[in-house]
């Protein structure tokens, strides 16, 4: 089992910045790739980045692709998610993420095991 809690959130300006963290507990070798995703009411869950420490490979969305930045503790405790240059359009409920296997798109939601409770995040203009 693994749980995730989320930490991080709150409000910004637009072309301001804030840090996610994700904190791992549990059997932390059983989630080789993390993904934070980011939902809107009413709206699906996209993914926004995603890392897997096995292959050191980091995924982006196009939407956010030289803004956020995703990483992960040498101890795969915690991961992170650097957000920049943020947007209004950035606003949302953001979940942390992990799955058991390298499977499947990291933009898929349906292909992760386990997730945190969120943590929202609004940019106003």
């Amino acid at each position: 089992q693994v749980q995730l809690v989320e930490s991080g959130g709150g409000s910004a300006q637009a072309g301001g910045s804030l840090r996610l963290s994700c904190v791992v507990s549990g059997n932390t070798d059983n989630s080789p790739c993390m993904a934070w995703f980011r939902q809107l009411p009413g709206k699906k869950r996209e993914g926004v980045a995603a890392i897997c420490t096995g292959r050191g490979t980091t995924y982006y969305a196009d939407s956010v692709k030289g803004r956020f930045t995703a990483s992960r503790d040498g101890a795969k405790t915690t991961m992170f998610l650097q957000m920049n240059n943020l947007k209004p359009e950035d606003t949302a409920m953001y979940y942390c993420a992990a799955r058991s296997s390298y499977g499947g798109p990291w933009y898929n939601k349906t292909t992760y095991n386990y997730w945190g409770q969120g943590t929202q995040v609004t940019v106003f203009s």
